[in-house]
């Protein structure tokens, strides 16, 4: 257990690094090495990508939180643009958990995996727009709230905060990418504590057989988040201070080892 609890710290760190920097990928990587890794912890295998997915989450709570005040500091975070969007985004990830829970863990992990190669094309090919001279007004309006509840549940199927969609759209939108990143912190709080409780509530009985709300295995999850909390305000500096191309083209590739990993680990 303490082994496992170190392993768990060290994923924590590296999702709250990402989550802060990029706003993108934590957790993915998250998913993928709790798949892998909660079998050899006395989680059925059938029951270890609803696992994954669930503790995700719940780690992405405490890890979007942290991310999100590091940014709000720096005046990153568009409040009006959170409020409008975390209505569809609770409702999204209540229903994507209810949906994945019925879904065969073999087709998750294939759903993951095909979401990670998608990822990381978004991040090689996607365009990202030039800074304007002056600040555009924070996105708002109903179209922010339905477009929460797609992405809050299809963050909740495949386990992420949400930054691979919200931060492409506030993007588009017009907000300057280091604002895009913060917001999507905000709203990545709201995505975990939805679709969390959603995988706790949804899950059949005795689901998971220690240590666990439902799918949420609490030693993952309180690990993770433990360091994650520590780890994400350091990738906040990196976002304000280095050039994003390089690196996002690095983590592109590495998310696709993720995804290959995935489909070759069921």
């Amino acid at each position: 257990m303490l082994l496992s609890l170190f392993v768990f710290l060290g994923l924590g760190a590296i999702a709250g690094i990402l989550a802060g920097l990029l706003g993108v990928g934590g957790g993915l990587v998250l998913v993928a090495a709790l798949a892998w890794l909660l079998p050899g912890m006395g989680v059925p295998k059938e029951a270890a990508m609803h696992a994954a997915l669930a503790s995700s989450l719940a780690s992405i709570v405490l890890t979007a939180a942290a991310s999100a005040r590091a940014h709000a500091r720096r005046g990153s975070v568009l409040w009006p643009t959170v409020a409008w969007m975390v209505p569809g985004l609770l409702v999204g990830g209540w229903v994507g958990s209810g949906i994945a829970v019925h879904i065969d863990d073999d087709v998750l992990r294939w759903i993951v995996a095909g979401y990670c190669f998608l990822a990381a094309a978004q991040l090689i090919f996607g365009g990202s727009r030039e800074a304007r001279g002056t600040e555009v007004p924070a996105p708002r309006g109903v179209p922010m709230t339905a477009a929460g509840v797609g992405i809050g549940a299809l963050s909740a199927v495949v386990g992420i905060g949400g930054g691979s969609m919200t931060v492409p759209l506030l993007v588009w939108r017009g907000v300057i990418p280091v604002r895009a990143v913060g917001t999507s912190s905000a709203c990545g709080v709201a995505i975990g504590l939805a679709a969390a409780i959603g995988y706790a509530m949804h899950a059949p009985p005795g689901a998971l057989p220690q240590h666990a709300v439902g799918y949420v295995y609490l030693p993952a999850a309180i690990g993770v988040a433990a360091a994650s909390v520590f780890a994400a305000p350091y990738g906040t500096r990196l976002a304000h201070y280095l050039r994003g191309d390089t690196l996002k083209r690095v983590f592109a590739g590495f998310l696709v080892l993720v995804g290959t990993s995935l489909l070759f680990s069921g």
